[in-house]
């Protein structure tokens, strides 16, 4: 692993620890020549998983078009990289565990809602809006009611 501070190639491995229930490794790193310290993540590259969209197209899952589907739901919003990216392994791992290979985009973007809720009401009704393609401020009316709804219920 080559040092982000000075390009050397000799760095030494300082802490390592199991990261979101084992899924990664977080790894605190020191450079060998200037001194400086960095952290790394490790994780399974990829998934052997297939999205299939409402046209009936199957595509290839894109953590990254998932991370920036939610970082654009974000947009202007506090948002905690560290813990959108615990939510993206916590949705890969149930798909992995729920799917066999292949996931229907629907069922994909209910599960992202379903983390979004709790983590940013604000970020969850700009996400819906786009995933289930609002086209009114009655969409908005009612998503937002039913977040309502949901909050009352869980007292």
């Amino acid at each position: 692993m080559r040092c982000p501070f000075c390009g050397n190639a000799n760095t030494k491995v300082v802490d390592s620890r199991a990261y979101f229930e084992g899924n990664s490794i977080k790894r605190r790193r020191e450079c060998e020549k200037c001194g400086k310290r960095f952290t790394t993540h490790e994780k399974v590259a990829e998934l052997a998983l297939k999205v299939i969209k409402k046209s009936g197209e199957k595509q290839i899952y894109s953590r990254e078009k998932v991370y920036n589907g939610i970082i654009r739901a974000f947009e202007k919003r506090y948002c905690d990289t560290e813990k959108i990216e615990e939510v993206i392994d916590r949705i890969e791992r149930e798909i992995l565990t729920e799917y066999s290979g292949e996931i229907k985009s629907n069922a994909l973007g209910d599960k992202i809602l379903s983390y979004l809720i709790d983590l940013d009401e604000i970020a969850y009704v700009r996400f819906a809006s786009v995933y289930k393609k609002f086209d009114s401020l009655d969409s908005f009316i009612f998503e937002i009611e039913k977040i309502r709804n949901d909050k009352k219920n869980k007292k």
